[in-house]
Protein backbone atom coordinates (compact mmCIF):
# COMPACT_ATOMS: atom_id res chain seq x y z
CA UNK A 1 0.00 0.00 0.00
CA UNK A 2 1.21 3.69 -1.12
CA UNK A 3 2.17 5.73 1.90
CA UNK A 4 -0.10 8.83 1.78
CA UNK A 5 1.36 12.15 2.73
CA UNK A 6 -0.04 14.22 5.61
CA UNK A 7 0.64 18.05 6.31
CA UNK A 8 -0.42 18.40 9.72
CA UNK A 9 2.34 17.29 12.13
CA UNK A 10 1.05 15.98 15.37
CA UNK A 11 -2.10 17.22 14.04
CA UNK A 12 -1.28 20.67 15.28
CA UNK A 13 -1.92 23.35 12.71
CA UNK A 14 -0.80 24.65 9.85
CA UNK A 15 1.50 27.53 11.25
CA UNK A 16 3.46 24.74 13.84
CA UNK A 17 3.11 22.42 11.18
CA UNK A 18 5.27 24.92 9.08
CA UNK A 19 7.72 25.55 11.77
CA UNK A 20 8.78 22.12 11.94
CA UNK A 21 8.76 21.63 8.44
CA UNK A 22 11.55 24.71 8.19
CA UNK A 23 13.66 22.92 10.77
CA UNK A 24 16.23 21.91 7.61
CA UNK A 25 16.46 25.04 6.35
CA UNK A 26 16.84 26.95 9.69
CA UNK A 27 19.50 24.43 10.33
CA UNK A 28 21.62 25.55 7.06
CA UNK A 29 21.03 28.97 7.82
CA UNK A 30 22.27 29.06 11.20
CA UNK A 31 25.10 26.81 10.30
CA UNK A 32 25.56 29.28 6.77
CA UNK A 33 24.98 32.73 8.83
CA UNK A 34 25.36 32.38 11.99
CA UNK A 35 28.58 29.63 13.22
CA UNK A 36 29.70 30.42 9.69
CA UNK A 37 30.26 27.03 8.97
CA UNK A 38 31.64 25.71 5.44
CA UNK A 39 29.06 24.81 2.73
CA UNK A 40 29.45 20.95 2.64
CA UNK A 41 28.93 21.02 6.73
CA UNK A 42 25.93 22.93 6.47
CA UNK A 43 24.61 20.76 4.11
CA UNK A 44 24.60 17.39 5.91
CA UNK A 45 23.48 19.39 9.16
CA UNK A 46 20.07 19.74 7.21
CA UNK A 47 20.20 16.90 5.83
CA UNK A 48 20.36 15.40 9.09
CA UNK A 49 17.75 17.59 10.51
CA UNK A 50 15.46 16.51 7.78
CA UNK A 51 15.96 12.82 7.94
CA UNK A 52 14.62 13.35 11.72
CA UNK A 53 11.77 15.67 10.38
CA UNK A 54 11.15 13.27 7.88
CA UNK A 55 11.03 10.13 10.30
CA UNK A 56 9.58 11.37 13.84
CA UNK A 57 6.99 14.10 12.61
CA UNK A 58 6.06 13.05 9.42
CA UNK A 59 6.61 9.24 9.86
CA UNK A 60 7.79 8.74 6.62
CA UNK A 61 8.46 5.17 6.54
CA UNK A 62 12.52 4.26 6.48
CA UNK A 63 12.95 2.61 3.26
CA UNK A 64 10.82 5.79 1.47
CA UNK A 65 13.17 8.09 3.34
CA UNK A 66 16.62 6.54 2.18
CA UNK A 67 14.88 6.81 -1.38
CA UNK A 68 14.51 9.99 -1.26
CA UNK A 69 17.43 10.56 -0.19
CA UNK A 70 19.29 8.26 -2.58
CA UNK A 71 17.48 9.97 -5.37
CA UNK A 72 18.46 13.22 -4.32
CA UNK A 73 21.79 12.52 -4.40
CA UNK A 74 21.87 10.96 -7.63
CA UNK A 75 20.24 13.81 -9.26
CA UNK A 76 22.84 16.28 -7.58
CA UNK A 77 25.95 13.71 -9.45
CA UNK A 78 24.04 13.85 -12.25
CA UNK A 79 23.27 16.42 -14.26
CA UNK A 80 24.79 19.03 -12.11
CA UNK A 81 27.97 17.89 -10.83
CA UNK A 82 28.58 16.72 -14.63
CA UNK A 83 27.83 20.07 -15.84
CA UNK A 84 30.24 22.32 -13.76
CA UNK A 85 32.70 19.56 -14.17
CA UNK A 86 32.98 19.80 -17.70
CA UNK A 87 32.66 23.61 -17.53
CA UNK A 88 35.47 24.00 -15.22
CA UNK A 89 37.73 21.66 -17.77
CA UNK A 90 37.12 23.50 -20.50
CA UNK A 91 38.39 26.86 -18.60
CA UNK A 92 40.86 25.15 -17.37
CA UNK A 93 42.22 24.08 -21.04
CA UNK A 94 42.89 27.57 -21.87
CA UNK A 95 44.78 28.61 -18.92
CA UNK A 96 47.13 25.50 -19.47
CA UNK A 97 47.25 26.70 -22.97
CA UNK A 98 48.15 30.21 -22.01
CA UNK A 99 45.06 30.92 -24.17
CA UNK A 100 43.19 32.85 -21.46
CA UNK A 101 45.83 35.14 -21.38
CA UNK A 102 45.09 36.29 -24.96
CA UNK A 103 41.02 36.33 -23.89
CA UNK A 104 41.96 38.50 -20.92
CA UNK A 105 43.84 41.30 -23.08
CA UNK A 106 41.12 41.11 -25.78
CA UNK A 107 38.37 41.91 -23.67
CA UNK A 108 40.67 44.67 -21.77
CA UNK A 109 40.89 46.35 -25.68
CA UNK A 110 37.78 46.20 -25.78
CA UNK A 111 36.77 47.99 -22.27
CA UNK A 112 39.46 48.60 -19.17
CA UNK A 113 36.55 48.82 -16.86
CA UNK A 114 35.95 46.11 -14.54
CA UNK A 115 31.58 46.93 -14.17
CA UNK A 116 31.81 47.04 -18.18
CA UNK A 117 33.42 43.82 -17.79
CA UNK A 118 30.96 42.50 -15.28
CA UNK A 119 28.22 43.43 -17.02
CA UNK A 120 29.56 41.83 -20.76
CA UNK A 121 30.33 38.16 -19.13
CA UNK A 122 28.47 38.16 -15.81
CA UNK A 123 24.88 39.40 -17.19
CA UNK A 124 24.91 39.05 -21.29
CA UNK A 125 27.24 36.26 -21.81
CA UNK A 126 26.21 34.65 -18.58
CA UNK A 127 22.02 34.97 -19.35
CA UNK A 128 22.79 33.27 -23.21
CA UNK A 129 24.66 30.17 -21.63
CA UNK A 130 21.29 29.87 -19.43
CA UNK A 131 19.10 30.75 -22.33
CA UNK A 132 20.34 27.65 -23.75
CA UNK A 133 21.80 25.25 -21.48
CA UNK A 134 21.08 26.53 -17.70
CA UNK A 135 21.28 24.25 -14.59
CA UNK A 136 24.48 25.79 -13.53
CA UNK A 137 26.45 26.56 -16.28
CA UNK A 138 26.44 29.73 -16.88
CA UNK A 139 27.77 30.45 -13.26
CA UNK A 140 30.38 28.29 -14.00
CA UNK A 141 31.45 29.58 -16.93
CA UNK A 142 30.91 32.97 -15.88
CA UNK A 143 32.78 32.75 -12.70
CA UNK A 144 35.94 31.09 -14.04
CA UNK A 145 36.21 34.06 -16.82
CA UNK A 146 35.98 37.14 -14.46
CA UNK A 147 38.61 35.21 -11.98
CA UNK A 148 40.87 34.66 -15.29
CA UNK A 149 40.51 38.42 -16.11
CA UNK A 150 41.60 39.49 -12.62
CA UNK A 151 38.71 39.53 -10.35
CA UNK A 152 39.14 37.53 -6.96
CA UNK A 153 37.44 34.79 -6.47
CA UNK A 154 34.76 35.64 -4.25
CA UNK A 155 33.84 39.39 -6.07
CA UNK A 156 33.15 36.97 -9.30
CA UNK A 157 31.28 34.61 -7.76
CA UNK A 158 29.20 37.63 -5.99
CA UNK A 159 28.74 39.21 -9.19
CA UNK A 160 27.64 35.81 -11.03
CA UNK A 161 25.54 35.01 -9.20
CA UNK A 162 23.49 38.55 -8.74
CA UNK A 163 23.47 38.92 -12.30
CA UNK A 164 22.32 35.20 -13.08
CA UNK A 165 18.67 36.22 -11.96
CA UNK A 166 16.61 37.69 -14.62
CA UNK A 167 16.98 35.33 -17.54
CA UNK A 168 16.45 32.35 -14.56
CA UNK A 169 12.56 32.08 -15.49
CA UNK A 170 13.55 31.71 -19.37
CA UNK A 171 16.18 29.36 -19.08
CA UNK A 172 17.19 26.04 -20.76
CA UNK A 173 15.32 27.02 -23.80
CA UNK A 174 12.41 27.45 -21.79
CA UNK A 175 12.16 25.10 -19.67
CA UNK A 176 10.68 25.98 -16.53
CA UNK A 177 7.97 27.47 -18.32
CA UNK A 178 7.43 24.53 -20.51
CA UNK A 179 7.08 22.89 -16.86
CA UNK A 180 4.83 25.10 -15.19
CA UNK A 181 2.26 24.67 -18.18
CA UNK A 182 2.52 20.70 -18.14
CA UNK A 183 2.20 21.21 -14.43
CA UNK A 184 -0.64 23.16 -14.37
CA UNK A 185 -2.53 22.90 -17.28
CA UNK A 186 -2.51 26.02 -18.19
CA UNK A 187 -1.78 27.65 -21.64
CA UNK A 188 2.44 28.50 -21.74
CA UNK A 189 1.93 31.71 -23.89
CA UNK A 190 -0.26 33.20 -21.16
CA UNK A 191 2.42 31.91 -18.20
CA UNK A 192 5.03 33.51 -20.34
CA UNK A 193 3.63 37.11 -20.56
CA UNK A 194 3.15 36.72 -16.87
CA UNK A 195 6.57 36.04 -16.77
CA UNK A 196 7.58 38.34 -19.12
CA UNK A 197 5.84 41.14 -17.07
CA UNK A 198 6.93 40.52 -13.43
CA UNK A 199 10.88 39.69 -14.62
CA UNK A 200 11.55 42.55 -17.36
CA UNK A 201 11.10 45.35 -14.57
CA UNK A 202 13.61 42.85 -12.41
CA UNK A 203 15.84 42.64 -15.50
CA UNK A 204 16.11 46.76 -16.05
CA UNK A 205 17.32 47.04 -12.27
CA UNK A 206 19.53 44.35 -12.18
CA UNK A 207 22.63 45.23 -13.85
CA UNK A 208 22.66 48.69 -12.33
CA UNK A 209 21.93 47.23 -9.05
CA UNK A 210 24.65 44.54 -9.14
CA UNK A 211 26.89 47.62 -9.97
CA UNK A 212 26.03 49.14 -7.11
CA UNK A 213 25.91 46.55 -4.51
CA UNK A 214 29.46 45.12 -5.79
CA UNK A 215 30.98 49.29 -6.16
CA UNK A 216 28.92 51.51 -4.48
CA UNK A 217 27.20 54.87 -5.76
CA UNK A 218 30.74 56.33 -7.22
CA UNK A 219 31.22 52.91 -9.27
CA UNK A 220 27.64 53.02 -10.13
CA UNK A 221 27.82 56.69 -11.02
CA UNK A 222 30.70 55.94 -13.36
CA UNK A 223 29.30 53.09 -15.34
CA UNK A 224 25.54 54.07 -15.10
CA UNK A 225 25.28 54.20 -18.99
CA UNK A 226 26.20 50.79 -19.67
CA UNK A 227 23.94 49.68 -16.90
CA UNK A 228 21.09 51.42 -18.40
CA UNK A 229 21.45 50.13 -22.01
CA UNK A 230 21.92 46.72 -20.74
CA UNK A 231 18.93 46.80 -18.99
CA UNK A 232 16.74 48.24 -20.92
CA UNK A 233 17.79 46.58 -24.09
CA UNK A 234 17.89 42.88 -21.90
CA UNK A 235 14.49 43.79 -20.18
CA UNK A 236 12.34 44.77 -23.33
CA UNK A 237 13.54 42.24 -25.12
CA UNK A 238 12.84 39.94 -22.90
CA UNK A 239 9.61 41.52 -22.63
CA UNK A 240 8.84 41.54 -25.81
CA UNK A 241 9.95 38.07 -26.83
CA UNK A 242 8.00 36.42 -23.94
CA UNK A 243 4.93 38.02 -24.16
CA UNK A 244 4.64 37.42 -28.22
CA UNK A 245 6.91 34.61 -29.04
CA UNK A 246 6.75 32.21 -26.53
CA UNK A 247 9.35 31.15 -23.61
CA UNK A 248 12.11 29.13 -25.74
CA UNK A 249 14.04 31.82 -27.48
CA UNK A 250 13.33 34.97 -25.00
CA UNK A 251 16.82 34.82 -23.12
CA UNK A 252 19.13 34.19 -26.12
CA UNK A 253 17.61 36.61 -28.51
CA UNK A 254 17.32 39.20 -25.13
CA UNK A 255 21.10 38.29 -24.09
CA UNK A 256 22.17 38.23 -27.53
CA UNK A 257 20.65 42.23 -28.27
CA UNK A 258 22.57 43.25 -24.96
CA UNK A 259 26.27 41.41 -26.15
CA UNK A 260 25.23 43.88 -29.54
CA UNK A 261 24.45 47.01 -27.61
CA UNK A 262 27.33 46.53 -24.71
CA UNK A 263 29.70 45.69 -27.84
CA UNK A 264 28.95 48.81 -29.43
CA UNK A 265 29.14 51.53 -26.34
CA UNK A 266 32.17 50.03 -25.44
CA UNK A 267 33.65 49.97 -29.13
CA UNK A 268 32.67 53.80 -29.99
CA UNK A 269 31.98 55.44 -26.26
CA UNK A 270 34.87 57.62 -25.55
CA UNK A 271 34.86 57.94 -21.65
CA UNK A 272 37.35 58.56 -19.16
CA UNK A 273 38.70 55.88 -17.10
CA UNK A 274 37.46 54.73 -13.83
CA UNK A 275 39.49 55.88 -11.12
CA UNK A 276 42.12 52.86 -9.90
CA UNK A 277 41.18 52.71 -5.92
CA UNK A 278 37.62 51.91 -7.85
CA UNK A 279 38.88 49.28 -10.17
CA UNK A 280 40.61 48.04 -7.34
CA UNK A 281 37.86 47.52 -4.74
CA UNK A 282 35.21 46.16 -7.91
CA UNK A 283 37.61 43.45 -8.67
CA UNK A 284 38.29 42.81 -4.82
CA UNK A 285 42.14 42.66 -5.77
CA UNK A 286 45.15 44.80 -4.54
CA UNK A 287 45.81 46.05 -8.17
CA UNK A 288 43.13 46.94 -10.46
CA UNK A 289 43.98 46.55 -14.30
CA UNK A 290 45.74 49.53 -15.42
CA UNK A 291 46.33 50.89 -18.57
CA UNK A 292 50.01 51.10 -20.40
CA UNK A 293 52.12 53.64 -18.90
CA UNK A 294 52.44 54.95 -22.60
CA UNK A 295 49.18 55.06 -24.00
CA UNK A 296 49.66 52.18 -26.36
CA UNK A 297 47.00 49.66 -27.30
CA UNK A 298 46.99 47.19 -24.07
CA UNK A 299 46.15 43.91 -26.26
CA UNK A 300 49.46 42.21 -28.23
CA UNK A 301 48.11 39.59 -29.59
CA UNK A 302 47.36 39.48 -33.41
CA UNK A 303 43.42 38.78 -34.39
CA UNK A 304 44.49 35.23 -35.34
CA UNK A 305 45.42 34.63 -32.27
CA UNK A 306 42.25 36.27 -30.46
CA UNK A 307 40.45 34.12 -32.92
CA UNK A 308 42.08 31.01 -31.71
CA UNK A 309 42.25 31.82 -28.01
CA UNK A 310 38.22 32.59 -28.32
CA UNK A 311 37.64 29.07 -30.19
CA UNK A 312 36.97 26.80 -27.07
CA UNK A 313 34.03 29.41 -26.09
CA UNK A 314 33.14 29.47 -29.88
CA UNK A 315 32.87 25.64 -29.67
CA UNK A 316 30.81 26.13 -26.52
CA UNK A 317 28.41 28.06 -27.74
CA UNK A 318 27.67 26.04 -30.95
CA UNK A 319 27.50 22.75 -29.14
CA UNK A 320 25.23 24.57 -26.43
CA UNK A 321 22.92 26.05 -29.51
CA UNK A 322 23.24 22.82 -31.24
CA UNK A 323 22.15 20.85 -28.36
CA UNK A 324 18.98 22.71 -28.00
CA UNK A 325 18.18 22.15 -31.76
CA UNK A 326 14.91 20.08 -31.59
CA UNK A 327 16.02 17.01 -34.46
CA UNK A 328 19.36 16.76 -32.66
CA UNK A 329 17.53 16.58 -29.43
CA UNK A 330 15.28 13.81 -30.99
CA UNK A 331 18.58 12.04 -31.95
CA UNK A 332 20.91 12.21 -29.04
CA UNK A 333 17.89 11.12 -27.34
CA UNK A 334 18.80 7.40 -27.94
CA UNK A 335 21.46 7.54 -24.80
CA UNK A 336 18.14 8.39 -23.04
CA UNK A 337 16.94 6.09 -19.76
CA UNK A 338 13.94 6.77 -17.47
CA UNK A 339 14.46 5.31 -14.62
CA UNK A 340 12.09 4.84 -12.03
CA UNK A 341 14.18 5.43 -8.36
CA UNK A 342 13.52 1.59 -6.41
CA UNK A 343 11.94 2.17 -2.81
CA UNK A 344 10.43 5.73 -4.25
CA UNK A 345 8.54 5.91 -7.64
CA UNK A 346 4.98 5.78 -7.26
CA UNK A 347 5.20 5.16 -3.57
CA UNK A 348 4.41 7.85 -2.03
CA UNK A 349 0.82 9.59 -2.36
CA UNK A 350 0.46 13.53 -2.64
CA UNK A 351 -3.10 14.92 -1.30
CA UNK A 352 -5.51 17.49 -1.38
CA UNK A 353 -5.44 20.38 -0.70
CA UNK A 354 -1.38 20.50 -2.44
CA UNK A 355 -3.08 18.70 -5.49
CA UNK A 356 -6.44 18.19 -6.85
CA UNK A 357 -6.54 14.50 -6.38
CA UNK A 358 -4.61 12.52 -4.54
CA UNK A 359 -2.10 11.18 -7.53
CA UNK A 360 1.57 9.11 -7.14
CA UNK A 361 4.07 10.84 -6.75
CA UNK A 362 6.32 9.80 -9.48
CA UNK A 363 10.62 9.51 -9.23
CA UNK A 364 11.68 8.91 -12.62
CA UNK A 365 15.98 9.92 -12.95
CA UNK A 366 16.74 10.45 -16.44
CA UNK A 367 19.89 9.48 -17.21
CA UNK A 368 20.16 11.75 -20.69
CA UNK A 369 24.41 11.17 -20.85
CA UNK A 370 23.90 12.52 -24.52
CA UNK A 371 21.38 15.38 -24.42
CA UNK A 372 22.15 16.81 -21.12
CA UNK A 373 23.54 20.45 -20.88
CA UNK A 374 27.07 18.78 -19.45
CA UNK A 375 27.60 16.72 -22.42
CA UNK A 376 27.57 20.04 -24.35
CA UNK A 377 30.52 21.13 -22.55
CA UNK A 378 32.43 17.57 -22.72
CA UNK A 379 32.28 17.74 -26.44
CA UNK A 380 33.47 21.89 -26.05
CA UNK A 381 35.98 20.65 -23.83
CA UNK A 382 37.44 17.50 -26.40
CA UNK A 383 37.44 19.96 -29.34
CA UNK A 384 38.99 22.72 -28.05
CA UNK A 385 41.67 20.03 -26.43
CA UNK A 386 42.14 19.01 -30.06
CA UNK A 387 42.11 22.11 -31.90
CA UNK A 388 44.41 23.82 -29.31
CA UNK A 389 46.46 20.86 -29.26
CA UNK A 390 46.54 19.55 -25.85
CA UNK A 391 48.73 16.82 -25.31
CA UNK A 392 47.00 13.29 -23.73
CA UNK A 393 48.88 13.58 -20.49
CA UNK A 394 48.03 17.40 -19.94
CA UNK A 395 44.68 16.82 -20.71
CA UNK A 396 44.60 13.55 -18.42
CA UNK A 397 46.21 15.89 -15.74
CA UNK A 398 43.71 18.52 -16.14
CA UNK A 399 40.77 16.07 -16.13
CA UNK A 400 42.28 14.61 -12.23
CA UNK A 401 43.00 18.15 -11.03
CA UNK A 402 39.37 19.26 -11.90
CA UNK A 403 38.51 15.90 -10.15
CA UNK A 404 40.54 16.62 -7.16
CA UNK A 405 38.89 20.21 -7.15
CA UNK A 406 35.32 19.45 -7.02
CA UNK A 407 35.54 16.68 -4.17
CA UNK A 408 33.94 18.96 -1.44
CA UNK A 409 32.05 20.86 -3.61
CA UNK A 410 30.36 17.15 -4.67
CA UNK A 411 29.98 16.97 -0.88
CA UNK A 412 27.95 19.88 -0.86
CA UNK A 413 25.73 19.45 -4.01
CA UNK A 414 25.12 15.87 -2.85
CA UNK A 415 23.96 16.45 0.46
CA UNK A 416 21.91 19.45 -0.53
CA UNK A 417 19.85 17.57 -3.14
CA UNK A 418 19.45 14.58 -1.09
CA UNK A 419 17.70 17.16 1.70
CA UNK A 420 15.64 19.03 -0.67
CA UNK A 421 14.17 15.62 -2.30
CA UNK A 422 13.82 14.14 1.04
CA UNK A 423 11.78 17.40 2.07
CA UNK A 424 9.61 17.11 -1.10
CA UNK A 425 8.66 13.35 -0.64
CA UNK A 426 7.82 13.71 2.96
CA UNK A 427 5.68 16.60 2.40
CA UNK A 428 7.44 19.01 4.32
CA UNK A 429 7.76 21.39 1.23
CA UNK A 430 4.01 21.14 0.78
CA UNK A 431 3.50 21.92 4.48
CA UNK A 432 5.40 25.17 4.03
CA UNK A 433 3.87 26.05 0.89
CA UNK A 434 0.18 25.60 2.60
CA UNK A 435 1.54 27.86 5.33
CA UNK A 436 2.04 30.98 2.35
CA UNK A 437 -0.64 30.21 0.77
CA UNK A 438 -3.24 30.52 3.67
CA UNK A 439 -2.01 34.41 3.48
CA UNK A 440 -5.41 35.32 2.11
CA UNK A 441 -5.70 38.98 -0.06
CA UNK A 442 -1.66 39.14 0.45
CA UNK A 443 -1.20 35.87 -1.10
CA UNK A 444 0.26 37.24 -4.83
CA UNK A 445 3.02 38.49 -2.73
CA UNK A 446 3.64 35.23 -0.45
CA UNK A 447 3.24 33.31 -3.86
CA UNK A 448 6.46 34.67 -5.47
CA UNK A 449 8.16 34.16 -1.80
CA UNK A 450 6.91 29.99 -2.30
CA UNK A 451 8.78 29.92 -5.61
CA UNK A 452 12.29 31.74 -3.84
CA UNK A 453 11.73 28.88 -1.34
CA UNK A 454 11.13 26.16 -3.75
CA UNK A 455 14.76 27.81 -5.70
CA UNK A 456 16.61 28.03 -2.62
CA UNK A 457 16.00 24.35 -1.69
CA UNK A 458 16.44 22.61 -4.74
CA UNK A 459 18.58 25.22 -6.86
CA UNK A 460 16.03 24.67 -10.10
CA UNK A 461 13.23 27.25 -11.00
CA UNK A 462 11.90 23.86 -13.10
CA UNK A 463 12.10 21.61 -9.91
CA UNK A 464 10.30 24.74 -7.94
CA UNK A 465 7.27 25.10 -10.78
CA UNK A 466 6.98 21.47 -10.75
CA UNK A 467 6.81 21.53 -6.71
CA UNK A 468 4.45 24.29 -6.14
CA UNK A 469 2.60 24.90 -9.91
CA UNK A 470 -0.41 22.79 -8.50
CA UNK A 471 -0.40 24.29 -5.76
CA UNK A 472 -0.82 27.52 -6.94
CA UNK A 473 -3.71 26.88 -9.23
CA UNK A 474 -5.71 25.47 -6.61
CA UNK A 475 -5.27 28.81 -4.29
CA UNK A 476 -5.22 30.70 -6.59
CA UNK A 477 -8.80 29.39 -7.47
CA UNK A 478 -10.03 28.70 -4.21
CA UNK A 479 -9.07 32.67 -3.83
CA UNK A 480 -10.46 34.37 -6.93
CA UNK A 481 -7.19 35.07 -7.84
CA UNK A 482 -5.56 34.63 -11.47
CA UNK A 483 -4.16 31.11 -12.05
CA UNK A 484 -1.82 32.30 -14.64
CA UNK A 485 -0.50 35.36 -12.50
CA UNK A 486 0.22 33.25 -9.55
CA UNK A 487 2.35 30.24 -11.25
CA UNK A 488 3.78 33.03 -13.11
CA UNK A 489 4.72 34.46 -9.29
CA UNK A 490 6.18 31.39 -8.20
CA UNK A 491 8.90 31.09 -11.41
CA UNK A 492 9.39 35.32 -10.88
CA UNK A 493 10.15 34.78 -7.40
CA UNK A 494 12.05 31.69 -7.96
CA UNK A 495 14.76 33.25 -9.88
CA UNK A 496 16.03 35.69 -7.18
CA UNK A 497 16.26 32.27 -4.81
CA UNK A 498 18.69 31.10 -7.38
CA UNK A 499 21.27 32.98 -5.58
CA UNK A 500 21.20 31.48 -2.52
CA UNK A 501 20.95 28.25 -3.20
CA UNK A 502 24.06 26.27 -1.89
CA UNK A 503 24.19 24.22 -5.30
CA UNK A 504 24.76 27.63 -7.03
CA UNK A 505 27.09 28.99 -4.25
CA UNK A 506 29.01 25.61 -4.58
CA UNK A 507 29.46 25.82 -8.30
CA UNK A 508 30.41 29.20 -8.20
CA UNK A 509 33.19 28.12 -5.41
CA UNK A 510 34.18 25.38 -7.32
CA UNK A 511 34.69 27.54 -10.83
CA UNK A 512 36.88 30.26 -9.17
CA UNK A 513 38.75 28.29 -6.68
CA UNK A 514 37.11 30.20 -3.59
CA UNK A 515 37.93 28.76 0.03
CA UNK A 516 35.47 27.40 2.41
CA UNK A 517 35.46 30.22 4.61
CA UNK A 518 34.55 32.36 1.93
CA UNK A 519 31.64 30.66 1.02
CA UNK A 520 29.75 31.52 3.99
CA UNK A 521 30.58 34.79 3.82
CA UNK A 522 29.17 34.33 0.03
CA UNK A 523 26.09 33.33 1.44
CA UNK A 524 24.96 35.99 3.93
CA UNK A 525 26.31 38.62 0.90
CA UNK A 526 23.64 37.16 -1.31
CA UNK A 527 21.03 36.06 1.48
CA UNK A 528 20.17 40.26 2.18
CA UNK A 529 20.13 40.82 -1.49
CA UNK A 530 17.91 37.71 -2.58
CA UNK A 531 15.35 38.47 0.60
CA UNK A 532 15.35 42.26 -1.35
CA UNK A 533 14.46 40.91 -4.83
CA UNK A 534 12.43 38.41 -4.25
CA UNK A 535 10.41 41.37 -1.35
CA UNK A 536 10.07 43.54 -5.06
CA UNK A 537 9.11 40.31 -7.39
CA UNK A 538 6.00 40.28 -4.68
CA UNK A 539 4.74 43.41 -4.50
CA UNK A 540 4.92 43.23 -8.44
CA UNK A 541 3.02 40.08 -7.92
CA UNK A 542 0.52 42.21 -5.31
CA UNK A 543 0.07 45.45 -7.67
CA UNK A 544 -0.64 43.57 -10.84
CA UNK A 545 -3.47 41.37 -8.92
CA UNK A 546 -4.88 43.99 -6.71
CA UNK A 547 -4.35 47.37 -8.81
CA UNK A 548 -3.50 46.47 -12.60
CA UNK A 549 -5.93 43.81 -12.18
CA UNK A 550 -3.72 41.56 -14.47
Amino acid sequence: MNWQQAYRVFGQGIGVSAAIAALPILAVLVMLGVLRKPAWVAGLCGLAVSLVVALFCYHMPVSLAFGAVSYGAAFGLFPICWIVFWAIVLFRITTVTGKFTIIRESVGQLTEDAPSQALLIAFAFSAFIEGAAGFGTPVAIAAAMLTGLGFSPFRASAICLLANTAPVAFGSIGTPLLTLAATTGLPLLKLSAAVAAICAPVALIIPAYMVFVMGGKRTLRAALLPCVITGFVFGGTQFVVGTYMGPQLTDILASIFAMVALFVLCRFRKSEPMPRDLEAAFRGSSEAVAPPADGSDLLVASTQEIVVAWMPYAFLVVFVLLWSVKPIQHLLSVGTFNLQWPMLHDRVMRMAPVVANAQPYHAYFVLNLLSASGTSCMCAAICSALFLRVSLSTFLGVLGSTCRQLLVPITTVVSVLAMAFLMNYSGATATLGLAFSSSGAVFPFFSALLGWVGVFLTGSDTSANALFGSLQVVTAERLGLSPVLMSAANSSGGVVGKMISLQTIVVAAAATGMSNADQSRLFRLMLKHSVLLAAIVGLIALLYTHYLHF
